[in-house]
């Protein structure tokens, strides 16, 4: 399965529609699969992507997690939360195991690839440069620090939602959110030091 690089704060998914497609799914639905595979795909790959920052790694973590959602259909309860979300838990939980396999640091070819709209070429190579130095801080990050940023800065969750989806309080996601701030400040500070 192909999928386009992530978009920046795409929003939650319509609850009713997902839902819906998910039980058409738990049935053995492949055309709701299908169409619950389209709704879910970019948030995917944007959490996958920064979590794991790699791309490729990205996409198999993805395939993955929809293989699952093909697969356990059947134990999704809508009353105990949205698809999204249950998905989410999906994804994560197989992201951070793939985070203990691959190397934390991205390719600088890979850093370079990062689509960049700005028409100056210095913008667009100082641009790049700081899109590299955060790349490169985010992964040396540990994983669940890596994981609530990208949640909380990157997907626009809140505190709630990430706790959620972590299996902890949002209290803890407070303190993880403040520790990997500080820890991403001083990489960053070091990465500008000559």
């Amino acid at each position: 399965m192909k999928m386009d690089a992530p978009a920046p704060g795409s929003g939650p998914l319509m609850p009713s529609l997902a839902t819906a497609l998910m039980l058409r799914v738990a049935q053995g639905d492949a055309a709701a699969f299908t169409q619950l595979v389209r709704l879910l795909e970019r948030m995917a790959l944007g959490l996958a992507w920064r979590t794991l920052n790699d791309r490729v790694e990205a996409e198999d973590a993805c395939q993955q997690a929809f293989a699952r959602l093909w697969t356990q259909a059947a134990r999704f309860d809508p009353a105990r939360g949205n698809v999204e979300a249950w998905f989410r838990r999906i994804l994560v939980n197989l992201c951070l195991d793939r985070r203990r396999a691959i190397r934390p640091v991205q390719s600088i070819d890979a850093a370079f690839d990062l689509a960049d709209t700005a028409p100056d070429p210095e913008a667009q190579a100082i641009a790049r440069d700081d899109q590299a130095r955060l790349a490169a801080a985010m992964a040396r990050l540990n994983p669940r620090q890596r994981l609530a940023l990208s949640l909380f800065h990157g997907e626009g969750h809140s505190m709630a939602e990430i706790a959620a989806q972590m299996e902890t309080t949002a209290k803890a996601v407070e303190g993880l959110l403040g520790r990997a701030r500080n820890e991403l400040r001083t990489i960053m500070n070091e990465s500008v030091m000559p």
